[in-house]
């Protein structure tokens, strides 16, 4: 009997593809749409109808069945209020790992599972080890029963300018265990080839930009529908010698490290190092070698280790950002949801609110939200 399997479809090239595969592969697959936002914005349709549309037709054509699940009100509370009330804060959250932990790899998963699924499916850019991709894969014992567990563990992807297991670090090592990454081998050109052979009409859809779930709307757009006008006040930008050289739109919309945007004309360029959210002040500097643009050290909070704590002192990768190259560091203390890493090397524009996401070797074992 065929394993069953659910496919996250987004009606984007890598997940059509994804559920193709599988399809080929003997699979019993079934495409599940997951609608976790419709609403417009002025001068922005939200594109879930299309996207939707385009997931159904890669299905129909595939000849596997195709639902829709509807997470919306899940979304915003889980999601996007984290990502508001972060931004509110004044730091700079990521809806995109959240995304993953609350929505695809939590409740798609669970709900896959209550329906019988063996594994869910997404086209993401990673590989994972579990009892169907690995032979001689074996699960963990449970520490506290002796028991054997249901364990995965994330692995880079093939292709490192695609990987994204850095979005992915916060997914519990039970849903790795029942999850498949067919395209965790493939080049993001292979992928939309291999697509084309097979007929799909999403091989030469462009890739969404913006924020992950409202399509092209930037970040700046989103936010002015969604907060308060107290978080929109003009305010003072104030350079390192501690001189007002200008004013900014709202101290919300600046991140540790940018330099575009700032609006004030002349001179050298000017990176943000700091900001106060209660005063509506943001700090920049001219002097790249500012010591407030530079961290020897991060310090973590909310962290998530898939399967076991990182080692204090011995030596990790660290990855601050998507596509960030790997650093070396080690840990110079693990408690509870807290941590501390050294760098090896000191690192620019550390934000708080980003996670900082490790490494041994290949495997993402973990990581933590900047402080």
């Amino acid at each position: 009997m065929s394993k069953k399997v659910f496919v996250g479809m987004s009606g984007g090239v890598d997940s059509s593809l994804t559920a193709a595969l599988l399809v080929e592969q003997g699979y019993d697959v079934t495409g599940v749409y997951m609608k976790n936002w419709s609403k417009d914005l002025p001068g922005f349709p939200c594109p879930w109808k299309e996207d939707y549309q385009d997931a159904k037709r890669v299905a129909v054509k595939l000849g596997i069945p195709f639902e829709m699940w509807d997470f919306e009100d899940e979304y915003f509370e889980r999601v996007v209020q984290y990502m508001l009330d972060g931004f509110k804060a004044g730091i700079t959250p990521n809806p995109d790992i959240m995304c993953n932990q609350e929505i695809k790899f939590k409740l798609f998963y669970e709900l896959a599972r209550e329906k019988g699924a063996d594994f869910i499916a997404t086209g993401h850019y990673a590989r994972v080890s579990n009892s169907e991709t690995e032979s001689g894969f074996k699960a963990d014992l449970n520490p506290l029963s002796d028991e054997i567990t249901d364990t995965g563990r994330l692995l880079q992807a093939a292709d490192s300018n695609k990987d994204q297991t850095y979005f992915l670090y916060r997914v519990r090592n039970d849903a790795l265990a029942h999850t498949l990454f067919p395209l965790g081998d493939m080049t993001k050109p292979e992928v939309r080839e291999e697509a084309k052979k097979r007929g799909l009409i999403t091989a030469d859809k462009k890739e969404s930009m913006g924020i992950c779930f409202v399509g092209k709307v930037g970040i700046r757009e989103f936010l002015t529908q969604y907060v308060d006008k107290k978080y929109l006040i003009p305010g003072d930008i104030i350079d390192q010698n501690g001189a007002v050289i200008g004013r900014h739109d709202g101290a919300i919309f600046y991140t540790i490290g940018q330099r575009h945007g700032l609006d004030v004309g002349g001179g050298l360029p000017l990176y943000v190092t700091g900001k106060n959210m209660k005063k509506n002040e943001v700090y920049v500097t001219s002097n790249l070698q500012d010591d407030n643009l530079w961290s020897e050290h991060i310090s973590l909070t909310h962290t998530h280790w898939i399967n076991s704590p990182p080692e204090p002192g011995k030596e990790y990768q660290v990855r601050t950002r998507h596509r960030a190259p790997l650093m070396a560091c080690s840990f110079t203390s693990v408690d509870g949801e807290k941590a501390r890493v050294t760098l090896k090397e000191k690192l620019r524009a550390l934000t708080p609110g980003q996670s900082a996401v490790f490494y041994d070797s290949d495997i993402c074992i973990g990581g933590g939200v900047i402080v």
